[in-house]
């Protein structure tokens, strides 16, 4: 592996050289291929698997790795909290991946560090398979993400409700610059740190903006905005349920962080959330592009003094941005579910029929993956057609109409629906069960449900086995962050 580690030529505000802390037994649960061939690590590291443990744990630390806890602050359920950081994560440094792209290589629950508020800086072994999972689902998914490279036991017991093992879990993202990484130079009133951060922040994400001055700024806001509407609008497609869209957890390069007490949504509801700590359903799946907007106006905040000194001069500018997230979140929002419906235009009737489609389909609990599965089936399935049209009433046939009033082929339709819809997601249920045979020491079905997950839009041999939805509606289902 070679290591860059441009982060740590900041400032040294930005960070705390700290190295992770070693565990007792470390053995390498789950390693990630794939992913290891697109950073270029070497076959012969990948077989030994007994220094991945090592190094993956952070007992020893590869060649040029130089490990950092980065400062951040964040909103946290609506509360601003100044000084956040990394108090259980361990920034290794940088990798250059076969695409060239720069990527961070960071471990969790790898030790406390001057940012972890008493806490142990472990992770148990639940959360880490947890987010092995959802991120190499989410990737596959075609959903932005940071992703899983690997998950070691540590030999060690972490105490949370209960005692449970330990893990660390290796997380590969373009960057962890977050919104809260902003915020917290913002609220020190430190401008010459903020100014870095952005400049880093627009070579390392957003190359492409050459302007200069307050303009250079506004063009970085609206680049982070457009990402953020481009991963909800994708959570939205796949019903993936973020469960703590804090602005710490908010990534200024547009993928998915913090996988905690995510879920994937099964009957269609707005109201959907199964966070334990969201209490109020501040994060539900129908809340999540109007969260992203608020959290928009929090980084909008935490820029204003690079714009102009003159905070109200500076509001005037990006204010419009902010407003005008709504009818861009809309715009893209819609365009996807014409995509799911087959349709390649959002006009005015295409919406109709969205609206439509959603309010049936949560008047009646029907599973979201499947209708859509179901729908598209039917365009050369009369089994499937009938069925719909017992369960959808009018609005099947005016749809149907519809694709033949719009010239839209059948064979068309079909084949956009197909790249657009899932066969199968990270049911929440089968999530479940794969994490309780791990902790509880059982052989597991990882290894199919990864296979399957990491193909989501073809029918393989085993795909039809994790594409039902719980019995019980997942009613009783709550996840928790983990920490």
């Amino acid at each position: 592996m070679k290591f860059s580690n441009t982060y740590n030529q900041l400032d040294a505000v930005f960070f705390q050289p700290v190295a992770p802390t070693p565990v007792r037994q470390p053995e390498l649960l789950l390693w990630n291929t794939s992913l290891a061939n697109e950073l270029n690590i070497a076959p012969e590291l990948q077989n030994n698997s007994a220094l991945l443990a090592q190094y993956f744990s952070g007992n020893q630390l590869p060649v040029g790795a130089e490990p950092i806890a980065q400062a951040y602050a964040g909103h946290q359920f609506g509360h601003f909290n100044p000084q956040l950081g990394d108090g259980r994560a361990h920034l290794l440094g940088e990798l250059i991946n076969n695409n060239g792209q720069r990527v961070d290589i960071a471990l969790k629950g790898s030790g406390p560090t001057a940012f972890s508020r008493q806490g142990d800086g472990r992770c148990a072994l639940g959360p880490a398979v947890r987010e092995f999972i959802m991120s190499e689902a989410m990737a596959a998914l075609g959903v932005p993400t940071t992703r899983c490279l690997a998950v070691v036991k540590t030999g060690e017991l972490v105490f949370r409700e209960q005692a449970k093992m330990g893990a660390v879990v290796t997380r590969i993202a373009t960057s962890h610059l977050r919104v809260g990484t902003f915020q917290y130079f913002s609220a020190q009133g430190n401008l010459d740190a903020l100014a870095s951060l952005t400049e880093y922040a627009i070579n390392r994400h957003y190359s492409e903006i050459t302007s200069i001055g307050s303009q250079r700024i506004i063009d970085f806001l609206q680049a982070v905005i457009y990402k953020q509407i481009t991963l909800v609008v994708a959570w939205s497609r796949v019903g993936f349920i973020h469960g703590v869209m804090n602005t710490d957890n908010t990534a200024i390069s547009g993928e998915t962080i913090d996988f905690g007490p995510c879920a994937m949504m099964n009957h269609y509801h707005l109201g959907t959330v199964f966070s334990s700590i969201d209490r109020n359903s501040r994060y539900a799946f129908g809340n999540q592009g109007r969260i992203a907007q608020w959290n928009m106006a929090r980084l909008a905040e935490a820029l204003l003094p690079l714009i102009n000194e003159d905070q109200a001069q500076a509001v005037a500018l990006v204010e419009p941005l902010i407003m005008k997230f709504s009818e861009q979140y809309q715009a893209a929002f819609y365009q996807m579910m014409a995509n799911k419906l087959g349709c390649t235009d959002s006009n005015d009737a295409v919406k109709a029929l969205v609206d439509q489609l959603l309010i049936l389909m949560q008047e009646q609990a029907l599973d979201y993956t499947n209708t859509f599965i179901a729908l598209q089936l039917s365009l050369d399935d009369d089994t499937h057609a009938n069925k719909l049209k017992t369960q959808l009433g009018d609005w099947y046939q005016a749809w149907r109409d519809y694709l033949v009033s719009s010239s839209t082929a059948t064979d068309s339709a079909s084949a956009l629906m197909t790249r657009t819809n899932p066969l199968v997601i990270p049911r929440n249920h089968n999530v479940e069960a794969v994490l309780a045979q791990f902790e509880q020491q059982q052989t597991t079905d990882i290894n199919e449900f990864l296979t399957i997950l990491r193909d989501p839009y073809h029918a393989l041999d085993s795909t039809a086995k994790y594409q039902l939805p719980p019995s019980d509606g997942d009613s009783h289902y709550r996840t928790f962050c983990g920490t």
